[in-house]
């Protein structure tokens, strides 16, 4: 047996930094002191354990009770690794957007923009055993965030990665090929290095794509190391 391979930090242009100054409210929430190392025991790195039989799969959100929600249908895939390329099985991701008009199905968000009743904008699937998971959706919309008088966000889906316990939990976002708004947001800048924020960007793929039905657009996640897929820290 080979010697273990040790683990490898990310560099830190690769990852977004907790203050970043043109991303206005992370200047209001951002830590001011050092951060605190808690112990972790066995409850937080063990448990609850995430299966498909206590949290139901939900991997179309292209309707809602067999009615079709309204905009761009398509297919999401891809393939949750580590830094070696191996797979990560059984992993929970948790999918949340806006719909095609720009607005969330949450009563926050008061977006003068239309709700579509068949349209909830959330997900859960489960990775296979080779890592790759697969959910149905509809394109969303670009949506003003009021980060300055006139900014707009990019479209994009929210990921959340669940692996064994609660303090393993990863948040990031996966944005599409061409967006015009890319250049100008934040967000996605808050990633420094360019490498490094452009595996946030989709691509897409005819193999997912299904036949007189969907676009398919492939988002492979790499969890640590130095091609590490950049994650909300702040």
């Amino acid at each position: 047996m080979s010697d273990p391979v040790p683990y490898r930090r990310p560099d830190p242009a690769t990852q977004p930094p907790y203050d970043a100054p043109d991303y206005g409210s992370t200047r209001l929430r951002h830590p001011t002191q050092p951060l605190v190392v808690v112990p972790h025991t066995l409850t937080e790195v063990s448990a609850p354990r995430f299966a498909a039989d206590r949290f139901p799969v939900l991997a179309d959100m292209s309707q809602v009770g067999g009615r079709a929600a309204l905009g761009e249908r398509i297919i999401v895939a891809g393939r949750v690794a580590d830094e070696d390329g191996r797979p990560q099985p059984g992993v929970m991701i948790e999918v949340w957007q806006a719909n095609a008009a720009g607005r969330y199905h949450h009563p926050r968000d008061q977006h003068d923009a239309p709700l579509d009743p068949n349209f909830e904008g959330r997900a859960r699937i489960f990775t296979d055993a080779e890592g790759r998971y697969s959910f149905t959706s509809i394109k969303p919309g670009a949506y003003p965030w009021r980060n300055h008088w006139n900014a707009w966000r990019p479209i994009h889906i929210h990921f959340g990665l669940h692996g064994a316990g609660f303090a393993q939990r990863m948040i990031t976002q996966m944005y599409f090929p061409g967006d015009p708004l890319l250049e100008l947001d934040p967000v996605f800048h808050a990633t420094p290095d360019e490498a490094a924020r452009n595996r946030l960007v989709s691509k897409f793929d005819l193999q997912v794509t299904r036949p007189e039905w969907a676009l398919g657009y492939r988002f492979d996640i790499v969890l640590r190391g130095r091609d590490a897929t950049p994650f909300e820290t702040a």
